[in-house]
Formats: C-alpha cells, sequence, structure tokens
C-alpha cells in the first residue's frame, strides 16, 4: 500500500501523521510511504530523517492526496483538504464529526473511507487512540488555566498553588476519566485545591484512592455542578461520550454565577465543548471572555507540544496503521470490531451510530459492508 503523510495545516498545528520509526515499519513491510517536505519539521523531524528509512519526500499536499491510498494525518482535514480525497481512498486520522456537520458532509461527498481515532476502541472498553491526546490536554489544561487566571489575561489575578498565608486556587475537573485525571494530577501538584465531579462511582473510587485526601470527590448532578463552578476559580471540563456531541454541563446561567476572572478551560471542545458558552479557538487566540469568564477553548491543544504528542500518538496508532496497510482497509476491519468502531464514513454513508444521531443522520453499520 501506499501511505501519505501530508503536512497538518490547522492553526499552529506541529503535530506529524507518522514519526520516521513509524514510517520504517511501514517500508520495513514493503508498503510505500509518501511525505509531504516539511511535514515533521514542527515535531522537530527533518526529511532527511524520513529519506533515512525510506519515504519519500513530495513537493506539497496535492501530489501527497493524489498518489495515495491511504492518508495518516492528526487533525480533521480542513475544506481543502477534504476536497482532495477521492473514493476508494482511506483517512486515518481524528475527526470529532458529531459537532461539525460541514466537515461530515463534505467527506460524505469524498466517497473516501473515514477512520477515526477517537471512536475506536480496545477490549477494555477504552479509546486507545483518544488516550495519549487526552493525557497531553489533561496535563496541559492547569498550565494554560493557571496563565488565564493572571491579571494581564482577563483573569483574576489568583497563583494557582497560592502561597503560604494565602489560600491557592479552587479547582473543578469536570469528568473523571484520562484527561480529568491527568488534569488532576497536575493541578494537585501545583498546589491547587482540586474537586471532581463525575456520575461514574468506579471513577471516583479510583481518583480517591490514587489521590488520597488532596482531592474532594463529588457524584456528578445539575445541583452538584450549580453548587461547586460558582466556588471554583478555574473549571476544567473534560466529559466525553465517545463519537457524540459533549454533554452541555455548564449553563451560561452558572457561567454568569461564577468569580468574575475565573477560568474556563474546555478540554472537550473537539466534540462541541461542555458549557454552553464554549466556542472553537485556535492557538493564534486562544482565549475569549464571557460575564468576565475567562474561556480557553483550544481545538488542538496537544499541538502546542507537537513533539511530545506526536510520540505519543504514534504508539497508539500504528499498530492500527500497520493493520490497514498489510491487510487492506476492508480486511482489516472485519478482523477487528474495536478498529471497525473507528469508521465513521464510508463510500457516502455515515457508519458511526453516535455520529449519525448527532447530526440527525441516517445510520449504517459497517457491518453492511464487510459481509459480517
Amino acid at each position: 500500500m501506499r501511505i501519505g503523510v501530508p503536512k497538518e495545516i490547522k492553526n499552529h498545528e506541529y503535530r506529524v501523521g507518522l514519526v520516521p520509526g513509524s514510517v520504517r515499519e511501514l517500508t520495513d513491510r514493503g508498503h510505500e510511504v509518501v511525505v509531504e517536505t516539511g511535514a515533521g519539521l514542527g515535531a522537530g523531524l527533518s526529511d532527511a530523517d524520513y529519506e533515512a528509512v525510506g519515504a519519500k519526500i513530495l513537493p506539497n499536499a496535492e501530489a501527497v492526496f493524489s498518489s495515495a491510498e491511504m492518508i495518516v494525518k492528526v487533525k480533521e482535514p480542513l475544506a481543502v483538504e477534504r476536497a482532495r480525497l477521492s473514493k476508494g481512498q482511506v483517512l486515518f486520522t481524528y475527526l470529532h464529526l458529531a459537532p461539525d456537520p460541514e466537515q461530515t458532509e463534505d467527506l460524505v461527498k469524498s466517497g473516501a473511507t473515514c477512520i477515526a481515532y477517537e471512536t475506536v476502541t480496545s477490549p477494555i472498553g477504552t479509546l486507545p487512540l483518544l488516550t495519549p491526546m487526552s493525557e497531553v490536554a489533561g496535563r496541559m489544561a492547569p498550565q494554560v488555566g493557571a496563565a488565564c487566571l493572571e491579571k494581564e489575561r482577563g483573569g483574576r489575578g489568583v497563583l494557582l498553588g497560592g502561597v503560604p498565608g494565602v489560600p491557592a486556587a479552587e479547582v473543578l475537573v469536570l469528568g473523571g476519566g484520562v484527561a480529568g485525571t491527568n488534569a488532576t494530577l497536575i493541578a494537585v501538584g501545583m498546589g491547587a485545591n482540586v474537586t471532581v465531579v463525575d456520575r461514574n462511582l468506579e471513577a471516583l473510587r479510583r481518583i480517591a484512592a490514587q489521590f488520597g485526601n488532596a482531592v474532594r470527590t463529588v457524584y456528578s448532578t445539575r445541583d452538584a455542578i450549580e453548587h461547586h463552578a460558582p466556588y471554583a476559580d478555574l473549571v476544567i471540563g473534560t466529559v466525553l461520550v465517545p463519537g457524540a456531541a459533549a454533554p452541555k454541563l455548564v449553563s451560561a446561567e452558572i457561567v454568569r454565577k461564577m468569580k468574575p476572572g475565573a477560568a474556563i478551560v474546555d478540554v472537550a471542545i473537539d466534540q462541541g465543548g461542555c458549557c454552553e458558552t464554549s466556542r472553537p479557538t485556535s492557538h493564534s487566540e486562544p482565549t475569549y471572555v464571557v460575564d468576565d469568564v475567562v474561556h480557553y477553548c483550544v481545538t488542538n491543544m496537544p499541538g502546542a507540544v507537537a513533539r511530545t504528542s506526536t510520540f505519543a500518538l504514534n504508539n497508539a496508532t500504528l499498530p492500527f496503521a500497520l493493520a490497514l496497510a498489510d491487510k487492506g482497509w476492508k480486511k482489516a476491519l472485519a478482523d477487528d470490531a474495536h478498529l471497525r468502531a473507528g469508521l465513521n464514513v464510508h463510500e457516502g454513508k455515515v457508519t458511526h451510530e453516535a455520529v449519525a444521531s448527532a447530526l440527525g443522520l441516517p445510520f449504517t453499520a459497517p457491518e453492511t459492508f464487510l459481509g459480517l
């Protein structure tokens, strides 16, 4: 198979779909890999690094898209990239379609087979290709939240960890999954007072066991969020429903009741965000203010730490990329129900039930195409 790796073009996105080590695994198995010139520079990877492991460097994205049977990316394709997709081509990347009808429409029209990292599952019910970026975004959230609380950024002028004689900031983490746990880890390490809200009792037990009395755990109800959010200096939203739009846990009314200069970091913004007042932002303009509350809603947070993120992502995606290349998409999906869960669009059909439901579109089960 010929695999193409274009340069990411989303605002301040420096990650790359394949690192040279992953390319070597593919070329050693007889596959061809074509890489757009400069695709890896943001992660500190040169064209020469790719050529050394057998990749061919192409001059532009058009050349990559037009020649590759499978495109491996990081972020969802932008409009100009979607226009380059064709029927029979495989796209393997993050998609986050539920809050994005435009992208979904374009992918349906393209006829391509689109497999989304974020809905691939594992035998234990986790999301293995989302996990590494959730870890990164979770760990980044208290850092960027601390910056948002600085006065010059519009914040309250509060130091997250406080100092002797002055209380630490109150941090409310919505969701006790991978991102929420990692956010809690860093916020506790920075000295903040942390409360984690979740409706999964096992998640709350795990967090209580991991952090002990350093963290308060609260069962998630509307009353609980309405009670705790107004006291928080920083709210970190990490809730996730696989493939579906994130639930709006923080209403506009709650935001109005928050402290002036408080901050919200909505890690769930890729799936539409868990606050009513959230809207996607970029690394160029990461924040905006609503009712005196600073909102940070960057849709590609891990892109800011591109080298760490790229290698972490490749560690997770490589086995699936190898399966798709070795077997072809049809056999790979037929053989692996967990990879099959990643199929979101195929030849004009929406093939993930949560995506179809979120967008009000017809759903076609992947098994229909696979003869299962």
